[in-house]
């Protein structure tokens, strides 16, 4: 039987893999997207700062890390993006994969511990997935490049917060984060159209970003962080995996044939995935035997 914490969790990781197909469904450009993205967010997280009282006060140095933070995960969705409007939504999702290889190499530095065999083999085999990717869909050279420094960022900014989530509650992290992404897409955003580009959009448009901005950024994120009371970060991380496989085939049925790829894409995809469950089950049971030998 399906417990209510683990319907809560499939249904959000089905959502993170909506977000994909309304990158492609709103006709704007990757950088105005995502300052519409940071910005709804930001706006939806101060709403519910002030409806719990949670005090917004921070220190010099806690508010310069979250921005900086924030700054990541600002270049990590206008990636993301970036590489859906380049190529495709299964293009773009694919190489989200390749964060758990980043992840294997970043742990290491910034929690000071020494790297795992298994963790070296997953480098291995995702590389190898990704060549296999690159092969099967050569055109689409820009949307795979732009989804692996998207994936970078994802491991990155998500390293920074697993040492820092529980110094704050989670949605005082998330409103300065927002704030720091939507500082570094304003950078960006006179080089790709500037201010006409943000007025510049139809009601169907504004109406997908306000939905991208609180259900399906806002939301998924609180929740998620929610659900630790009753699920292991494992559990949560393994059930991410998820969300590019959740991601294609919405994208397959809303799109069609502008989203069909050769039979060696999902095979890659499917190996790629199936080598970070794997090596995810494996870092569980060492984490249980070590558990095991210290009580």
């Amino acid at each position: 039987m399906i417990s209510a914490a683990q319907f809560r969790l499939q249904f959000i990781v089905l959502i993170w893999g909506f977000t994909g197909v309304l990158g492609k469904l709103i006709s704007i450009d990757a950088i105005p997207l995502v300052w519409y993205r940071v910005l709804v967010a930001a706006l939806v997280l101060f709403v519910i700062l002030k409806v719990k009282k949670i005090n917004l006060k921070l220190s010099t140095k806690d508010f310069t890390m979250l921005l900086g933070i924030g700054v990541i995960i600002g270049l990590h969705w206008m990636a993301f993006f970036g590489a859906i409007k380049v190529s495709n939504v299964a293009v773009a999702l694919s190489t989200l994969s390749t964060g758990a290889l980043f992840s294997a190499f970043l742990e290491p530095i910034f929690f000071k511990r020494k790297l795992i065999l298994s963790e070296i083999i997953l480098a291995i085999v995702v590389s190898a997935c990704i060549l296999l990717i690159y092969n099967a869909s050569p055109e689409y050279w820009l949307g795979i490049v732009l989804g692996i420094i998207c994936s970078f960022l994802s491991a990155l900014f998500s390293v920074l917060n697993g040492k820092i989530h529980t110094k704050f509650p989670a949605p005082k992290i998330m409103f300065y984060e927002m704030i720091g992404g939507w500082f570094i897409v304003c950078a960006f955003l006179p080089f790709f159209g500037g201010l006409d580009a943000l007025v510049s959009l139809s009601w169907t448009d504004l109406g997908l970003l306000i939905a991208l901005g609180s259900l399906f950024t806002a939301y998924p994120m609180i929740e998620s962080v929610s659900l630790m009371k009753y699920i292991s970060p494992f559990t949560l991380l393994l059930n991410v995996n998820l969300e590019p496989v959740y991601g294609i085939i919405i994208a397959y049925l809303i799109f069609g044939e502008s989203e069909k790829m050769t039979p060696l894409f999902y095979v890659a995809t499917a190996i790629m995935v199936g080598a970070i469950v794997v090596n995810s089950l494996i870092k569980a049971r060492q984490q249980t035997k070590l558990q095991k030998l210290n009580t």
